[in-house]
């Protein structure tokens, strides 16, 4: 169902930039449009790991620097019948971890050090086998393909919203403009990116019930979600970028104020129920 969702949510996601291609030139514009997409999906798919471990500061470790923590995603590693990732640490105290790179041949697997002290052995296992199963499901793909997407869709709506400003506002009838295509360019930018957060939602679930099958213990990561949920609101990243948000396997932004709808990550509550009737088998 979550595979089915996805697929769904992302030939909407595909259909939007459609429109908003022909809202600016007609078929041409529909070309430009989906061009654009390929170029910005292309570097994403290339660069997106270097650039967001970057931006964090980790910092790659090996099996001497911390033997314990490496071990294990090695073990999980074989155990998925994944490549061995590249290893980081990230100087954080904000408990945190995620999974990047653009396949499971190229993957790397960062944990903060606030997640390294808080978590017992069996629940950092939980949370490193939820992260490497974002790496086997192939959501870090998904996810990139989605926020590009929705990135393309949101520059294509300022375009629309230029072009009307200065175009003076030109009739419904005429190919790739009038008030049809300024609406589209206030509405699509806003429904892309409740789909964006949706695909984002539905990859979590997935890779929750994978890494609890994968570690063997749902329990444990139930436990670690909850202790992570805490620690992550008393000590936000304050490094952290909406645009990565979505990465990480609890939201580290404070989300006070915000409504469900628009958060990149399910309801804790809901994420700790489904793994809790995991363990009970119910």
């Amino acid at each position: 169902m979550n595979g089915l969702k996805t697929a769904v949510l992302l030939t909407s996601l595909t259909l939007i930039m459609v429109a908003m291609g022909s809202a600016i030139g007609g078929r041409g514009g529909m070309f430009v449009a989906f061009f654009m997409a390929c170029a910005m999906n292309l570097f994403s798919y290339w660069f997106s790991d270097k650039i967001v471990l970057r931006m964090y500061g980790a910092k790659e470790i090996t099996e001497m620097e911390n033997p314990a923590f490496y071990g294990m995603i090695r073990r999980l590693a074989v155990q998925g019948g994944l490549p061995m990732p590249k290893v980081y640490i990230i100087p954080s105290e904000s408990p945190n971890a995620f999974a990047t790179g653009r396949n499971p041949d190229h993957a790397a697997v960062a944990a903060t050090e606030g997640i390294l002290r808080i978590l017992t052995p069996e629940e950092l296992e939980g949370v490193m086998a939820h992260e490497l199963s974002h790496v086997a499901n192939r959501d870090i793909l998904i996810s990139t393909i989605a926020a590009t997407i929705a990135g393309a869709i949101a520059m294509l709506a300022n375009m629309i919203q230029w072009a009307a400003i200065f175009g003076g506002g030109r009739h419904d009838d005429e190919e790739g403009g009038g008030w049809g295509g300024l609406a589209l360019a206030i509405i699509a930018p806003i429904a892309a990116m409740l789909i964006q957060l949706a695909v984002s939602r539905s990859r979590e679930y997935q890779a929750d019930e994978s890494g609890a099958k994968l570690c063997g213990h749902p329990r444990s990561l139930a436990n670690a979600l909850r202790k992570l949920d805490a620690g992550s609101r008393m000590l936000p990243m304050q490094e952290a970028r909406p645009a990565t948000a979505h990465m990480f396997i609890v939201n580290p932004l404070t989300a006070a104020g915000l409504m469900k709808l628009f958060s990149t990550h399910p309801p804790m509550e809901e994420r700790i129920a489904r793994l809790e009737q995991m363990q009970t088998g119910r």
